[in-house]
């Protein structure tokens, strides 16, 4: 299906439908009592993290690095109170930590956004051609499955976004479609249709953005097995979107591949290690298992196979990505919490080791 999806969207090819019109009745009128559930409760403002993160690390002469979050609301920290709670300042103050380097973060990611939103967020980070990123992150899919856009348009356009920026010189990473079918007021059978919907897509954005040389992280139901402990600390006051906590664990995921795409890795760490069953695949296939296990990284390999292009399969292990913290100055209250990046603190060289050195 995920082959379907990703070859209808390369050569124009129509919506694939995921249900039968006898279900359409039930499934409508469980949206409905599902929308009375989810998506309220949570402020619609989101924080703006935008700034320079590991200001510490600046060597003249040698630029930050920039790293530029594209998407939906996952990828803006929507459900989240301060800037160094979203997932963009906590990538930046990890990358900042491993590159010991600072990092410019800008975030052009809008909440309730579709794929079809990336074309004006990629002409927005490309604006200026001497001021292309080094890393672009985009989390994006959610939307197109609650709003039924076709997968085989949803693909296309994210795959025209990677396109663009690859061409421009940025690293792309996304962070594929999250399992909806872990959203707990979401009732049956509707709940397995969303799961369903939601790892086809998954799998069919990795075939389309590893084609266009980037690479994926699948979010899947990374949040599941902590949701069901503590959905309180994993999910926001909204049962949708994530908690602080929620995004912290997706940032763990993401993290390893940015640093990766970006060349901080040792070389012999870059190659598959059999003992956590990575290696070198078929792309729909990688994609499959990517799509069925969360934080599995997916990357271009060999151009060429009998069953098409090969790309490389790895699980990297994750580490806890320690929150950006306010200033030590004498701002205080509401204000202090959500100063921008410029504020944030060092990691430690112990904690940097951990993120860099004990990763695979």
């Amino acid at each position: 299906m995920a082959r379907r999806i990703a070859a209808g969207a390369a050569y124009g090819g129509g919506g694939l439908g995921l249900v039968g019109a006898a279900a359409v009745g039930l499934l409508l009128a469980e949206v409905q009592m599902a929308k009375r559930h989810v998506g309220n409760g949570t402020d619609r403002r989101v924080p703006s993290a935008d700034g320079l993160y590991g200001p510490g690390y600046d060597t003249p002469g040698e630029p930050p690095l920039t790293l530029v979050m594209l998407g939906d609301s996952t990828a803006a920290g929507l459900g989240v109170r301060r800037a160094g709670q979203t997932p963009g300042a906590l990538l930046a103050s990890g990358l900042a930590a491993v590159a010991e380097r600072p990092v410019r973060l800008r975030n052009v990611a809008v909440s309730g956004a579709r794929s079809d939103d990336l074309d004006r967020q990629v002409s927005l980070v490309l604006a200026d051609p001497a001021e292309v990123p080094d890393i672009c992150v985009i989390m994006i899919g959610a939307n197109d499955v609650t709003n039924r856009m076709p997968p085989t348009r949803s693909v296309r356009y994210l795959s025209a976004a990677v396109r663009r920026l690859r061409t421009a010189g940025a690293e792309v990473v996304v962070g594929t479609c999250p399992d909806l079918g872990t959203i707990e007021p979401v009732p049956q059978p509707l709940r397995w249709l969303a799961r369903r919907a939601s790892r086809q897509l998954a799998a069919a954005q990795t075939i389309g953005v590893v084609e266009q040389g980037g690479r994926t992280v699948s979010l899947g139901d990374l949040l599941g097995p902590e949701f069901e402990a503590n959905p309180r600390e994993l999910f926001g006051p909204d049962n949708y979107h994530p908690s602080a906590e929620g995004y912290a664990t997706a940032a763990m995921a993401v993290l390893p591949t940015v640093c990766a795409a970006l060349g901080l890795w040792p070389a012999e760490e870059e190659r598959p290690d059999v003992s956590r069953r990575e290696g070198f695949l078929p792309v729909a296939r990688a994609a499959a298992e990517a799509a069925s296990e969360a934080g599995t990284e997916v990357t271009a390999a060999m151009p060429t196979g009998p069953r098409g292009p090969w790309a490389l399969l790895k699980r990297r292990r994750r580490r806890r990505v320690p929150e950006p913290q306010p200033a030590p100055s004498g701002l205080s209250g509401e204000r202090s919490q959500n100063l921008p990046g410029e504020q944030s603190q060092n990691l430690s060289g112990e904690q940097s080791q951990n993120l860099s050195g004990e990763q695979s």
